[in-house]
């Protein structure tokens, strides 16, 4: 695992500087974006078929399937997916949909199970994906059942986070794609905490709920008695891995913790004196506390006004009884509360002010220059990917 621990002290010195001389990490100016961008269902759909079913998106924790012959059954965005934990310790990511006549085959929610039964006609495959048995075979007539398992899709694992791409057959070179983002990531042991369960909220268009996440200038206005006690408002860091994004928040007490260390023990003081919160393009957020790791996942849909949002949630260590379960379980719901009501009440909000007609764009300030970013990528890409792609 890289070293990060100079990376991270440099960003504490910067954070500290900017705490310390009443700034922050700025873009060069202010930023437009039309309203349309929010609002639009042609461009809506654009992102859907140019971004959502083309480029790596979190299924799911490694820890959700620890063993093999585990399995989940969701629907993502629409599509019915299938992730199980093969023999040999891979995940293998499939339609859930029997290629008789596309019923969906295993049940949702997890599991274990080496072999799947299709609840329409009986046929049955194994957790790889292969058509292992048609029911009455002697009545059906002839098949190749080499040709008739479960479609496949591209799916890669690291950091304790599983991956796949909604389009089956493409090509995706997933190295590139996450650039560093994911060897920064695997700092968090993500792959080594407890998993605590998921909840999900509901909220507006995909970008308004990414927005939030980008900064932290509504600190102060939006979350006064809850982040802004821990966090200073309008003060950030920004460093990009690729279209993906780590941002450094000083907490109120940065001056003393960090003043009280050697410098050289800076980087080691996540949580600490600041904090980070690590963006995946194009819709997930991570934060991790000492306590707890909270991973937001952002779906669009099923309307361009709409989003589903599951929160995964997982411990740095199981809890050891009864009371440290229900004290964890108050935990998850506290920051799923604040998530819900704060940041995603806010976003209702917002878009019914965009859908007013009030304005034809929303402009973001020089402070905040990770939701520059990301609008800039998602442009990029909606152009065709063409040229050298935008930097931070």
């Amino acid at each position: 695992m890289a070293d990060y621990s100079k990376d991270y002290g440099d960003v504490a010195e910067t954070l500290l500087e900017f705490v310390e001389q009443e700034t922050t990490d700025q873009a060069r100016d202010i930023m437009r974006v039309p309203v349309a961008a929010y609002t639009d269902p042609e461009r809506w759909q654009r992102e859907m078929d140019i971004i959502y079913h083309r480029v790596p998106l979190l299924a799911g924790l490694s820890i959700e399937l620890p063993k093999s012959g585990d399995y989940k059954a969701m629907d993502y965005m629409g599509k019915p997916i299938l992730l199980t934990r093969l023999k040999d310790g891979s995940i293998r990511a499939m339609l859930n949909v029997c290629s008789h006549r596309a019923m969906l085959v295993a049940p949702l929610g997890r599991g274990n199970a080496n072999r799947f039964s299709c609840p329409y006609h009986g046929w049955t495959y194994t957790n790889d994906g292969r058509l292992f048995g048609i029911a009455d075979r002697n009545k059906f007539g002839d098949v190749d059942r080499t040709c008739m398992g479960l479609t496949v899709l591209p799916s890669y694992e690291r950091a304790g986070l599983i991956f796949i791409v909604l389009t089956p057959n493409l090509t995706v070179d997933f190295g590139r794609f996450f650039d560093r983002a994911l060897d920064d990531i695997a700092q968090v042991k993500i792959a080594d905490a407890h998993f605590c369960g998921t909840r999900e909220i509901f909220g507006a268009n995909w970008k308004i709920a990414y927005d939030g996440y980008l900064e932290g200038y509504h600190f102060a206005a939006a979350h006064p008695e809850t982040i802004l006690q821990r966090t200073v408002s309008n003060v950030m860091k920004f460093d990009a891995f690729g279209a993906h994004l780590r941002i450094g928040f000083p907490q109120q007490s940065i001056a003393k913790q960090l003043r009280s260390s050697p410098r050289e023990a800076w980087g080691s003081q996540e949580n600490f004196g600041y904090d980070f919160v690590r963006t995946l393009f194009p819709n997930v957020s991570i934060f991790a506390a000492p306590e707890i790791i909270q991973i937001s996942q952002i779906m669009p849909g099923p309307k361009p006004h709409e989003n589903r949002t599951v929160m995964y949630f997982a411990s740095r260590v199981p809890p050891g009884n009864e009371e440290e379960a229900a004290k964890l379980e108050n935990m998850v719901n506290f920051l799923k509360e604040v998530v819900e009501k704060e940041d995603f009440g806010v976003g209702l909000k917002v878009q019914q002010g965009l859908e007013s007609g009030a304005f034809s764009h929303v402009t973001f300030g020089k402070n905040e220059r990770g939701n520059h970013y990301f609008h800039r990528y998602i442009q990029h890409l909606i152009d065709g990917g063409v040229g050298q792609p935008p930097t931070l």
